[in-house]
């Protein structure tokens, strides 16, 4: 690996890593699923920060824990390079720009009718198939390289295109583990990567308590401080402590704790919905919109900023209680042949997500593919930078519903 970021001085490593992830945070359109693309394309093929086996059993770690997958990806990725500094400055390059927007959004809707801005999005949802179709190809020739974990990978990807729901993703990823430990003997050899991690044992134990205080403890303090500040960030820290698989499975439990009690009119969410869906980086940040769009006690930027830091708090808390027991845990060569089937697995979810949501909600016709495909042969064959394709594709886009 190299060691591009962790040789700088730490207030330059601050900088450098928020820089990465501000370029993916304006860059990475189309949901959750492609922006594991976007990491996998920036941090194991470009930056080489991690290999490609880290890379999967990182992504299959976060899946298990509350809150985005993606996002949590991101923290662990600037925790490992940087230490909490690195999870600071990579939270906020990735988070600020969608939540700025969505922001801003918050004061003015006309701007989501738009012809140009819904074309320039359908330009952006292509790249997103090339971008999870280069992430597909190029896990899978590391992961699945051999007979078993092609048929785990399989398995995997059928599974979830027959029976689509969030919740048989962890499964999938517990059969990959069973299926590795009992058909990948070879991977017993395999010594899992050293990966650098800056938080103890006892820090991890403090975060876990941290995190079941405030899950705990902000209901009983809002109870008693009705329409307070304390009021929407426990709304926001529990949506974002309890739900599992992120992105759109939080919307039900944010629409019934917002609507009904008439915090936030049932117009401004579904536009603030659409809005989450125009806008690169984690869906998530929808949290910023509905804060600065909320009928209570705060309101605007800083109701923004309220709601955005309790429902990304848990992620961390979540991620730093269990990052040093799971290190200790894959150096195990036992566990490394259950992980080398998680990599397999987790290349099937990721295959699966090709085909639903990313195609189906895409690719509509002959021209859509052939942009998506013309995408696909830019990153993987021309080896054309993400960031341009993103470019590129909002151009034609627009140009499109001219």
């Amino acid at each position: 690996m190299t060691n591009e970021v962790m040789n700088e001085p730490i207030h330059n490593n601050f900088w450098s890593i928020f820089r990465i992830f501000l370029v993916l945070g304006l860059t990475s359109f189309g949901g959750p699923v492609a922006h594991l693309g976007y990491f996998r394309t920036e941090f194991v093929e470009k930056r080489k920060w991690l290999t490609e086996r880290d890379y999967a059993e990182l992504v299959a770690l976060c899946q298990f824990l509350p809150g985005p997958a993606s996002s949590q990806v991101g923290l662990a990725l600037g925790l490992l390079r940087g230490r909490y500094r690195g999870a600071l400055a990579a939270w906020l390059g990735f988070t600020l720009p969608s939540a700025g927007v969505l922001i801003a959004f918050s004061l003015s809707l006309a701007i989501l009718q738009s012809p140009l801005l819904q074309g320039a999005l359908q330009g952006l949802k292509l790249v997103a198939v090339a971008v999870v179709a280069h992430a597909v190809w190029g896990m899978a020739k590391s992961l699945c390289n051999t007979v078993p974990k092609v048929s785990i990978m399989a398995l995997s990807a059928v599974l979830l295109l027959l029976f689509p729901v969030i919740w048989l993703q962890p499964v999938v990823i517990l059969l990959g583990a069973l299926l590795g430990y009992f058909l990948l003997k070879q991977e017993a050899a395999a010594a899992a990567s050293a990966l650098p991690l800056s938080v103890s044992s006892t820090a991890a134990k403090a975060y876990g308590l941290l995190f079941l205080v405030l899950l705990f403890g902000l209901p009983l303090v809002a109870q008693l401080y009705p329409g307070t500040v304390v009021t929407l960030f426990d709304i926001f820290y529990r949506a974002g402590a309890l739900v599992f698989g992120g992105g759109h499975v939080v919307l039900p439990l944010l629409q019934a704790e917002v609507v009904p009690t008439d915090l936030v009119s049932a117009d401004n969410f579904i536009a603030g919905y659409a809005a989450a869906q125009a806008v690169p980086g984690p869906l998530f940040t929808f949290a910023a919109f509905l804060g600065a769009a909320s009928n209570g006690e705060l309101s605007g930027v800083w109701g923004g900023v309220v709601a955005l830091l309790a429902i990304f708090l848990p992620s961390f808390l979540v991620l730093a209680a269990v990052l040093p027991y799971w290190q200790k845990l894959r150096a195990s060569n036992n566990v490394s042949r259950l992980m080398a089937g998680v990599g397999a697995s987790v290349t099937g979810i990721l295959l699966s997500a090709l085909y639903q949501p990313i195609w189906q909600s895409s690719v509509f016709g002959a021209t859509d593919f052939a942009l998506a495909l013309l995408g696909f042969i830019a990153l993987q064959f021309w080896r054309l930078p993400a960031w341009l394709l993103v470019l590129a594709g909002a151009l034609i886009g627009m140009v499109r519903v001219l």
